[in-house]
């Protein structure tokens, strides 16, 4: 198989993740390493940790590690929890089933709530059956932000408040894998011990760092808890990083390219980020409805500013689809995963993404509706356009 053999333009990465990688940080990721016991990169270190923060809303640390997300929810769990604590967890889709699978993998005893993956967390259920923990052996809540494989946000702010409502001292874990710099997301003032997340979709960069922002409950817990860990161990990292350097290599040219996305996110402001995120979504599912398909997330207040799944019409198939949409316009769309396979495609409209983008991919979208036979009505990409249209800067100007 030959790199980069797509026909001529641009190939359209669609997927909830990997993102586009922006030139800005393909360029600053060129830069030759360094050596990374000395001063320009001590110097880079300090920047990418005090960055990073801002892009968390926190003041408390944020651990960089290299690596996948799921090494994230891995250091997550084994620096707070001790082997056979009770852990709560809501099933959203596949990726928090992937995490639960993992809590099972370190001996963890995780009791999974939940289980429709077209509904967010219910924050009343999670109150409620942790009154019912008198006792207080849940050590640990988590919760995917934003379900990658649905498209489905919970309301982490409301898990906080049923947590603290029920007077329950259990840690509160978060996956923000596919929200963290695409849907609003604070760290501090929603109360959560260990954020985690990864470089590869909002924050533009490829797969290859991952993040726990922690807090001072989390680092209290981390130093009493007694699972097995060494390269995911936050105490070494904390104590270097508190200088500006880390315990082992680290991955250089992907810190370069953070150092670059924390300013183009920052440059923009997060709010802003937020709001083009929001913008974008409800013109993709301005689309949708005029298809007249269905999203697979069935609560509007649910809905992702991150992607958007829908649902093939029954006796479709939606990887025939994908691949009539890959073969015929070079446009790559997410697929459905486990509960969800064939039944489902998924539109990625996050990170390094504008309004002629969209565009681009919703037009893709049509066409290969067309060709794959899938019943839908036309129009939804000239709807997409309208309310793209109706809602420009300059439109709000005039």
């Amino acid at each position: 198989m030959r790199l980069n053999s797509h026909p001529s333009g641009r190939h359209f990465l669609q997927i909830p993740g990997p993102t586009n990688v922006p030139d800005r940080i393909l360029r600053a990721m060129d830069h030759p390493t360094i050596d990374h016991r000395g001063p320009e990169f001590n110097a880079l270190a300090k920047k990418v940790l005090s960055g990073a923060r801002h892009i968390f809303q926190t003041k408390q640390p944020v651990i960089i590690f290299p690596s996948s997300g799921t090494g994230a929810w891995e250091a997550a769990l084994v620096n707070t929890l001790s082997p056979g604590d009770a852990v709560l967890m809501w099933e959203t889709g596949h990726f928090a089933s992937l995490w639960k699978k993992m809590a099972d993998r370190l001996g963890l005893k995780p009791e999974f709530m939940g289980g429709d993956w077209r509904k967010p967390a219910d924050p009343v259920a999670i109150g409620e059956r942790l009154k019912a923990d008198t006792g207080h052996t849940i050590k640990a809540v988590c919760i995917v932000h934003n379900e990658t494989s649905t498209g489905v946000v919970s309301d982490v702010s409301a898990v906080r408040r049923a947590i603290d409502q029920a007077r329950h001292p259990t840690l509160l874990l978060v996956d923000t894998i596919s929200s963290l710099g695409s849907i609003d997301y604070r760290h501090d003032a929603w109360g959560v011990d260990v954020t985690v997340a990864g470089s590869q979709k909002g924050l533009m960069l490829p797969p290859g760092l991952s993040f726990n922002a922690v807090s001072d409950k989390a680092i209290a817990a981390s130093k009493a808890s007694k699972m097995t860990k060494s390269f995911w161990a936050w105490e070494e990292m904390l104590a270097a990083n508190a200088n500006g350097w880390f315990p082992y290599t680290p991955a250089t040219n992907l810190l370069y390219g953070l150092s670059e996305a924390c300013d183009m996110l920052l440059e923009e402001g997060l709010d802003a980020v937020f709001a083009r995120h929001a913008r974008h979504a409800e013109a993709t599912r301005t689309a949708v409805n005029a298809w007249n398909l269905e999203i697979l997330c069935d609560d509007p207040r649910a809905y992702s500013g991150s992607l958007t799944a829908i649902l093939m019409p029954d006796g479709h198939d939606a990887d025939a689809f994908r691949r009539v949409a890959l073969e015929n316009f070079n446009l790559s769309l997410g697929q459905g995963l486990t509960k969800v396979a064939g039944k489902v495609f998924r539109i990625g409209h996050l990170g390094d993404f504008n309004d002629l983008m969209l565009m681009a991919t919703l037009s893709g979208v049509e066409m290969a509706l067309g060709l794959a036979k899938v019943p839908h009505k036309p129009g939804g990409v000239q709807a997409a356009l309208t309310y793209l249209r109706d809602t420009a800067p300059g439109a709000r100007n005039g």
